[in-house]
């Protein structure tokens, strides 16, 4: 199965991501924040790797334009998590370098038929 670096500042919703993904054969790292994702993704070179909007220290969109620009990284699919969805959001997240987007709570990514696409 994937290796998945998930970026969630709300330790209960990073859980929850863990617990389902586990749970569907995946492997799974966290990190508390953007800042921390980008400084762990090279490292641990992930599948895919799932990223909140709004987090302190670096939001998603400032972690994912920085992780595009890492060489062992720059070609993994990035996910935004996003509890409002609005369009702009999205078109923020496309210009910043993300695959797609799952609104909070995560009802399409909880499937594992849909963390199997990456």
């Amino acid at each position: 199965m994937a290796k998945i670096l998930i970026a969630e500042d709300e330790r209960d919703i990073r859980d929850l991501i863990e617990f389902t993904l586990r749970y569907a054969g995946h492997e799974v790292i966290k990190a508390a924040n953007g800042a921390e994702a980008v400084e762990m993704a090279p490292q641990v070179k992930p599948d895919l790797i799932l990223l909140d909007v709004r987090m302190p220290r670096m939001t998603g969109y400032e972690a994912c334009r920085a992780l595009k620009a890492i060489e062992e990284v720059k070609n993994t699919p990035i996910v935004f998590l996003s509890a409002k969805g609005q369009q702009s959001e999205m078109e923020t997240g496309i210009e910043s370098g993300l695959t797609t987007t799952f609104l909070n709570p995560l009802r399409p990514i909880t499937s594992p038929s849909a963390s199997q696409k990456f």
